[in-house]
């Protein structure tokens, strides 16, 4: 059953359904849902007001109180703007609209004490602002009682049609007193009281109209701690899917490979870390699921020795090894240092790239369908269709982000 938040956006006080065309279109906000949970990209600190003394062109924004004692339009046609004199007991600044120039007109008052907001730029030595924010005193209807004020990313085309930041910032004022008692909550409530998080109500109030930095700081730390929850639970769903709809290959036993290479050709003690890996994927190919594991570690931690390992038990067990690499630099790095490893021992090590000679490939297909190959190494080569493997039971992916 349809919900709240799962109303048409053009529903919303102030939208309609021109406005709803020009936001699905442009920031694919349709529902309420979608406008709530289009959050802020920065916000300002509105309760602070400068002197227009104070002003100058490198200030990222101004608030400032005062009046309008000019109004005067300057030039013709599309060059035509409005210019209007702002002044407090300071001095005083020029602001300035390009558009809406009759609607300004229309509507701006002499000597009548107006707040305006904006970014401050400099012209003929002049300080200005170019389409400030401007509201007389007195009458903001939806003024945040927050200390900050969201800003919201908004498409060039919304712009022209006069759907800017503070537009979607109204929107998100109007939505927000609507939904006191209405937004279910998504988190098991054992897991907020655990962690002592804010509820979904009161952040998505937060995210949008902070009280104070404190419920700003929770707001955001509840909202990026579910959606991380969200990706997790869908990682493990996954992973369960996949143990179910993929069977394994058994590695039962440590056998002669193995043995001998720690033994005898290991070139260094392994650290605590390195063992612990190595103690947890025997777990994974002593089972019956399929093993899918993230190794990760700094530059010359012995990931390569771990692979290496992983690669020997498959060989103790009747299967054969690949080790997938992104590049040919990459790949003939990893067959050098594993032939140096394995050098001691009658284990065929070979290198596959797309450098590699016909007559060499010939060769290797031949060797790996045959069973005379128990370990592979190569580039993107590896999984054309002509490479075939008689008993494949381990593929080990370097740096697999890369491979898109």
């Amino acid at each position: 059953m349809p919900g709240f938040l799962d109303q048409d956006i053009k529903f919303l006080s102030g939208v309609g359904p021109k406005r709803a065309e020009l936001l699905g279109k442009e920031l694919g906000i349709k529902t309420f849902s979608d406008l709530i949970y289009y959050y802020p990209y920065k916000y300002i600190d509105r309760t602070k007001f400068y002197k227009i003394k104070e002003v100058h062109s490198q200030m990222p924004f101004i608030q400032v109180k005062g009046k309008i004692v000019s109004l005067e339009t300057v030039g013709v046609g599309n060059k035509q703007r409005l210019v209007a004199r702002f002044r407090d007991d300071t001095g005083w600044l020029e602001l300035i609209w390009f558009k809406g120039v009759k609607y300004q007109q229309e509507n701006l008052k002499l000597n009548i004490e107006y707040t305006i907001f904006g970014k401050p730029s400099e012209f003929n030595k002049r300080i200005n602002v170019v389409h400030p924010e401007i509201e007389q005193e007195g009458t903001q209807v939806l003024k945040p009682s927050g200390i900050f004020q969201g800003y919201y990313i908004t498409s060039e085309n919304m712009k022209k049609k006069f759907i800017n930041s503070k537009v979607i910032n109204k929107l998100q004022l109007i939505l927000l007193e609507k939904i006191t008692g209405k937004i279910e909550e998504t988190l098991p409530s054992i897991l907020i009281d655990k962690l002592k998080l804010m509820s979904l109500e009161e952040s998505l109030k937060n995210i949008h109209k902070p009280e104070n930095t404190i419920a700003l700081k929770n707001a955001r730390f509840r909202l990026k701690f579910e959606e991380l929850f969200k990706v997790q639970l869908k990682i493990l769903a996954l992973k369960h899917q996949r143990e179910n709809k993929f069977k394994g290959f058994t590695f039962s036993k440590i056998g002669y490979n193995v043995n001998t290479f720690y033994n005898d050709f290991l070139p260094f003690e392994l650290t605590n870390a390195q063992k612990k890996v190595i103690k947890e994927i025997r777990v994974d190919v002593n089972g019956t699921h399929q093993m899918n594991r993230l190794l990760q570690g700094d530059v010359g931690s012995g990931k390569t020795l771990v692979a290496l390992m992983t690669m020997l038990m498959a060989l103790d067990n009747g299967f054969q090894a690949c080790l997938m690499a992104p590049t040919e630099i990459l790949a003939q790095q990893h067959y050098t240092s594993i032939s140096k490893f394995l050098v001691g021992m009658n284990v065929e090590v070979r290198l596959l790239t797309g450098s590699t000679k016909n007559s060499e490939r010939e060769v290797l297909h031949e060797m790996l369908i045959s069973g005379e190959l128990p370990i592979l190494i190569g580039t993107h080569a590896l999984i054309e269709e002509v490479v075939q493997f008689k008993n494949l039971g381990l593929v080990v992916i370097d740096e697999q982000h890369r491979f898109g």
